[in-house]
């Protein structure tokens, strides 16, 4: 009886440490997803559709459109490129709309050369300026796409593919594998292709709908850590009721360890800074980033300025700064988190827009210039900064300048989360409290103190 008792103990042991590195195993498998997890933008994504309009004697003619539903993450210049490898050995026919960035080897065929013979293409947008008679919808803004909230009329890009030695029918047809999607470097992760419901068109007069052949979706997500292993924005703080300026950390985007190195940093005082920034190269070459020298080593700082109290409001100065020489920020945006951004009075110079990450919470705000106006961050230089003031009303229950609550939670600029100083090195509230309390403490005793002291004597 005791062997058969310790035998038992002796299985559910092994049972138990199997059942531990299974749980381990599992749990480790899920790290990579969680990397492109957004806390702000829960739901993200680039989403591609794929859809498949006819077919052709030996394939079939597809649209496929990319729609950017990221509230505040967007495309900027030199935009997208889109990279997938073919299931069996499709070729490109033709394109509108955008192109391959090569052809490959096309010698077997005779006449007609294809478009593309690769068996991983990389596709990139045509740029604005191109013949009509190459467009299509939402095509030809050179790869750039709008964040979902700033400008949703630009957060989409599309092409049409004709594709040969394909199927030609909805069960001959192979999905294309391995989707790839740099915007404009790296950053997301796209999963396989999923065969969907095809997508359905209305007609302009709204009394006809049609539909795609066949239609399949792909999803691509960001990870700010893939994108880059340091950050690219830190924040600073100062407020009217302490002398002290909270600088963004040390070495917040890197440290000046060799000043030699290409792209690492140059003093704003280097004699013939332009040729520095703007040295002679040749065509097409890419110039690698350049900042200015400085203690965090960050190519945009965020400045939060707590500049007036009043009875019922306070008032906020956000200033942005680029240190970049080599880059201009077009279309920039900010995400800022407070709990008193659920009640804005009034922006000055921004565009605004309140978001809700999850239902009931309502603390995270996106700001973003205003066209023609301050839409453009220029590059580092006199000009290299736009700013603007927050007027908010004061929520009495919850408003004070204790204990930092003042600074915002977190800040994003475009899309990438900004280094925020540590929590006690915030602009503190002078503790007046002590002084009040002795001042009412003399008024009171202070007419009772002499009047002892007189009768008394």
């Amino acid at each position: 009886m005791e062997s058969f008792f310790s035998r038992s103990t002796s299985i559910v042991a092994r049972l138990s440490f199997l059942a531990f590195w299974i749980v381990f195993l599992i749990s480790s498998s899920s790290f990579t997803s969680t990397e492109a997890y957004d806390a702000l933008d829960p739901e993200g994504n680039i989403t591609m559709k794929w859809d498949v309009m006819s077919w052709t004697p030996d394939g079939y003619v597809a649209v496929v459109t990319m729609f950017n539903f990221q509230k505040y993450r967007h495309i900027q210049s030199p935009g997208w490129t889109l990279g997938w490898k073919w299931a069996k050995k499709e070729v490109i026919w033709s394109m509108v709309g955008a192109q391959t960035t090569e052809q490959g080897d096309c010698s077997k065929y005779k006449g007609n050369i294809p478009h593309c013979c690769k068996k991983d293409p990389t596709v990139v947008d045509l740029l604005p300026g191109t013949p009509y008679n190459q467009q299509i919808a939402n095509c030809c803004r050179g790869g750039v796409m709008n964040s979902w909230v700033q400008d949703p009329a630009t957060a989409a890009s599309s092409f049409q593919i004709s594709v040969g030695a394909a199927g030609t029918t909805n069960k001959t047809v192979r999905v294309p594998r391995n989707f790839t999607l740099m915007g404009p470097g790296p950053g997301y992760t796209c999963g396989p292709a999923k065969i969907v419901k095809p997508t359905k068109f209305v007609t302009s007069d709204t009394r006809r709908t049609t539909q795609a052949m066949m239609t399949w979706n792909i999803t691509c997500t960001y990870s700010q850590f893939l994108a880059q292993r340091t950050p690219t924005c830190c924040v600073s703080l100062s407020s009217f009721y302490n002398e002290t300026i909270v600088g963004c950390p040390t070495c917040a985007c890197g440290c000046q360890n060799n000043r030699t190195e290409s792209g690492a940093c140059l003093d704003p005082d280097t004699p013939h800074l332009a040729s520095v920034v703007s040295p002679p190269t040749k065509k097409g070459v890419i110039l690698p980033p350049l900042v200015q020298c400085t203690r965090h080593m960050c190519p945009i700082r965020v400045h939060w300025h707590v500049k007036q109290n009043y009875k019922e409001y306070w008032r906020v100065k956000i200033t942005i700064t680029n240190f970049n020489y080599r880059l201009n920020y077009t279309q920039w945006n900010l995400v800022a988190q407070h709990p008193n951004l659920d009640n804005i009075t009034q922006i000055f110079s921004f565009n605004y827009k309140s978001l809700t990450p999850y239902a009931g919470l309502n603390d995270t705000a996106m700001l973003w210039g205003v066209k023609f106006y301050n839409d453009f961050l220029s590059e580092a230089g006199p000009l290299g900064n736009v700013q603007s003031e927050i007027l908010f009303r004061k929520d009495q229950s919850t408003f004070t300048f204790e204990k930092g609550w003042a600074f915002p939670r977190r800040i994003y600029f475009n899309g990438d989360n900004c280094v925020m100083p540590p929590p006690d090195a915030y602009p503190f509230l002078p503790n007046a409290g002590f002084r009040s309390e002795i001042s009412v403490f003399a008024a009171v005793f202070f007419p009772v103190l002499v009047f002892v002291f007189f009768f008394s004597a």
